[in-house]
C-alpha cells in the first residue's frame, strides 16, 4: 500500500518547457538544453501537422502518452509553451 503511494506520487509532476520548433526540415531531430528545447520537424505548419509532429516526437523523447502533452501557448507560432505530464 505506501509502495503504490509513493509511486503515484512520484509520477505525478508537470514540467513546463519553452520549444522553439522550426517545421518543414529534411531531418528531425531535438535539442535540449537547460529549459528550453529546439525541434527541427519534417512536417510543414499547416493544419496543425506541425503540432502533432511536435507532440508525438515530445513524447517519444519523454517516454509519456501523447495525451499528457499539452501547447499551452503558441499554436500557430514558432515559440511555444508546452506542458508535460
Amino acid at each position: 500500500m505506501l509502495a503504490a503511494f509513493f509511486l503515484s506520487i512520484c509520477y505525478n509532476f508537470t514540467m513546463r518547457y519553452e520549444v522553439k520548433v522550426t517545421p518543414g526540415v529534411k531531418k528531425e531531430e531535438i535539442t535540449i538544453t537547460d529549459d528550453k528545447i529546439t525541434i527541427r520537424t519534417t512536417k510543414r505548419a499547416h493544419d496543425g501537422e506541425a503540432n502533432e509532429a511536435i507532440i508525438k516526437i515530445l513524447s517519444k523523447h519523454f517516454h509519456v502518452a501523447k495525451n499528457s502533452i499539452k501547447i499551452l501557448r503558441g499554436q500557430t507560432s514558432r515559440i511555444k509553451l508546452v506542458e508535460i505530464n
